[in-house]
């Protein structure tokens, strides 16, 4: 009974290796980053335009008095 049954056992458990994401740096021109940022920004402004039909009971070239 003089075995502390607390003691730590770290060298059964495998290291675990700390990756971090590799994060796309902002550049011009036709790249993945530029579409993925364009695509975000069509994504927030369908969602505006749905809310604003929702709100309003009118389509947005009515909103804009093009009709």
């Amino acid at each position: 009974m003089s075995e502390n049954s607390t003691s730590s056992s770290s060298t059964s458990e495998p290291t675990k290796k700390v990756t971090t994401a590799k994060v796309a740096e902002p550049a011009f021109g036709w790249n993945t980053y530029a579409e993925r940022i364009n695509g975000r920004f069509a994504m927030v402004g369908f969602v505006i335009l749905l809310l604003l039909e929702l709100f309003t009971h009118q389509d947005f070239f009515s909103w804009l008095g093009l009709r």
